[in-house]
């Protein structure tokens, strides 16, 4: 197993501030970084929902980061500005287009451009496609996902078919990763090596049959 070298707090201000100018969905100059025990603090103002949600993605790709504190705050341009009933039929077309989510066992209510979602989905990776896609709309201040997923049956074999899924997975270390099983619960614990790893975990996890729930308890090792 290959070893990581540790980076001080110094390093990974640099390494995350490089991140961010090469993220072209973000404007470097608008947004603070700090670090303080490899958790990472984003601070600054953004014109787009989108751009802060990129900063903190952006972030997590960066090796060594423990964690992110994402303060950004969001100021909508007046030309990007839209009213509570646009984007509201706005966020009703993105899940109906590209969420695979019956949008008639969803409950979709805008209060002053943040959107709360509620309702049910079939498959636990449903509910993060369904929350990404309201990212992406202008006018968006922010996201509040409520969503659960159907009970399903839960196949005897589950937690092979994860882990097999992990093994298989090229970006995921299955040897670190323990899965428990607990009805449609299923619960992650070990160590990765980068949050990307931990969401490739996480999705895989997510994907399989019968899952309502994804605890992700790894941990990312320095």
């Amino acid at each position: 197993m290959s070893i990581v070298a540790f980076k001080t707090d110094s390093q990974l201000k640099t390494d995350v501030e490089s991140e961010l100018k090469w993220e072209p969905r973000v404007d470097a100059n608008e947004i603070g970084v700090a670090v303080k025990d490899s958790i990472v603090a984003l601070t600054g103002w953004v014109d787009s929902y989108i751009k802060r949600f990129s900063a903190e993605e952006a972030t997590h790709r960066v090796r060594g980061v423990k964690a992110v504190a994402n303060e950004i705050a969001v100021r909508l341009r007046p030309d990007s500005e839209r009213n509570d009933a646009d984007i509201a039929a706005a966020a009703v077309r993105a899940i109906e287009w590209d969420a695979l989510v019956d949008i008639d066992d969803l409950d979709i209510t805008v209060a002053k451009g943040w959107v709360t979602l509620k309702g049910t989905v079939n498959w636990a990776y449903q509910r993060e496609d369904a929350e990404r896609m309201i990212h992406r709309l202008t006018g968006v201040n922010g996201v509040t996902n409520l969503l659960v997923t159907k009970p399903r049956l839960v196949p005897s074999d589950l937690k092979k078919k994860i882990e097999d899924a992990l093994v298989r997975s090229a970006h995921t270390d299955a040897g670190r990763i323990m899965v428990e099983v607990q009805g449609n619960k299923v619960t992650l614990r070990g160590t990765v090596r980068s949050y990307a790893e931990k969401s490739d975990a996480y999705r895989a996890a997510a994907a399989a049959p019968g899952v309502t729930v994804v605890d992700n308890r790894l941990a990312i090792e320095m």
